[in-house]
């Protein structure tokens, strides 16, 4: 009951913390990693914010901010079919919202960390299989395969940042 009324007593800077993470995860998720022989690859640091708030605090994080996200992720990468980030992002969190009572109060990382990898291949593996329906031809794997084994290797890294603001932020009072 405390942690109800908490909720609700938080102040609009506390409640803007999920939102402006995100924000900047999605913005270090468009800084280019010049690897020889990928065009340009970067882990998808927004994937990791909006995974870890949609589990954690999915009150604080709607709907509107997770499409917001997509379409910066979009423009911001130069995508030529603006808006796909933000359907598989929306998707992502229904999903993640009904499957969220086994993530929520499981103590080992490895647990949340094997869910993230799960959800890092299928979304790279749906984006994929949409940019290549909508381009008319299948596109070379090589890169978002690439990038899904950043993104999943630099989870730990992502997750602790996330966690170490939520536990400093939202959970003070």
């Amino acid at each position: 009951m405390r942690f109800d009324v908490f909720q609700r007593d938080q102040s609009l800077p506390s409640r803007l913390v999920p939102f402006t993470t995100t924000f900047l995860f999605t913005l270090v998720s468009v800084v280019p990693l010049h690897i020889p022989g990928f065009a340009v690859v970067t882990p998808s640091f927004a994937l990791m914010a909006i995974y870890h708030w949609t589990i954690y605090r999915p009150d604080l994080l709607p709907p509107v901010a997770v499409f917001g996200t997509g379409m910066l992720l979009d423009l911001l990468n130069g995508a030529p079919y603006v808006g796909t980030s933000s359907l598989l992002l929306l998707l992502l969190r229904q999903l993640l919202l009904s499957q969220r009572r086994f993530f929520v109060n499981r103590p080992p990382f490895a647990y949340l960390w094997a869910g993230f990898l799960l959800v890092t291949a299928a979304m790279t593996a749906v984006e994929w299989a949409l940019v290549s329906l909508l381009n008319g031809s299948a596109l070379a794997a090589e890169a978002p395969i690439f990038g899904a084994a950043l993104t999943a290797a630099s989870f730990p890294v992502g997750s602790f940042l996330l966690g170490r603001t939520q536990r400093g932020v939202l959970m003070r009072g």
